[in-house]
């Protein structure tokens, strides 16, 4: 008979183990100023944080403010963020959002869910990472990938749609930890909770955790190696 799956890791408990962890957890996109933050959101879309921070120093230093960059001479930003990848949609958007602060914001990041979702380029998760890492007051738990993935393998939610996800998260998790639950479970997902190959043995939650969608990985994996060994 399988082994019968745990209940939804309890909340309390997993956040404990993880605040003793990632307590110190903290955004990952270098940032100054709020339009620092929203550039570089957007930038990370389908991109590494690292590489983010790469191309954003020259970024500002060409386009230092709502303004320089909403005038942005066609080619030229699009030659700054090639290496983030989509650049010309990037640059479209950053255009784009840009040209809004201005037109209606004079030039300033606005602070709330609905002005900053009403920019080109800002879904639920830029304007998230904006309200909670710059003003404290986020909407809502920022759903990346990693978020989703350990989520949905701890049993908090049953959903891949980010926004569903979000709103399961929101009623799991204590509003005054939704910013640091986000930098925490990133930081769990690349260093433990991987994609491929979740290091359970070595995870701080492996008994509380139901795996869901974990047992299915592993058989692909194993499944995938044994073809390879037969073709040898």
């Amino acid at each position: 008979m399988p082994a019968k799956r745990l209940p939804p890791a309890p909340v309390p408990d997993a956040l404990a183990r993880l605040e003793h962890l990632y307590g110190d957890a903290s955004c990952s996109l270098d940032f100054d100023r709020p339009l620092e933050l929203l550039v570089a959101t957007i930038l990370s879309a389908q991109c590494t944080d690292a590489r983010v921070n790469m191309v954003t120093p020259e970024v500002f230093k060409r386009f230092p403010d709502a303004p320089a960059l909403a005038a942005a001479p066609p080619g030229s930003l699009e030659t700054v963020i090639r290496s983030t990848g989509f650049f010309n949609a990037k640059a479209k958007s950053l255009r784009g959002m840009a040209k809004l602060l201005v037109e209606k914001h004079a030039g300033e990041v606005p602070r709330t869910m609905e002005e900053l979702h009403a920019l080109p380029g800002v879904g639920r998760k830029t304007a998230n990472v904006v309200l909670g890492n710059v003003w404290n007051a986020p909407d809502g738990v920022v759903v990346d990938t990693h978020v989703g993935r350990l989520a949905r393998r701890l049993g908090w939610t049953k959903h891949a749609d980010p926004v569903k996800a979000e709103r399961d998260l929101n009623k799991t998790i204590p509003k005054e930890r939704w910013t640091w639950i986000s930098h925490a479970l990133i930081q769990h997902g690349r260093r433990i909770c991987t994609s491929q190959r979740p290091k359970c043995d070595l995870c701080t939650l492996a008994d509380l955790c139901p795996k869901i969608g974990v047992e299915g990985k592993k058989k692909k994996i194993s499944l995938k190696v044994k073809r390879i060994r037969t073709r040898k």
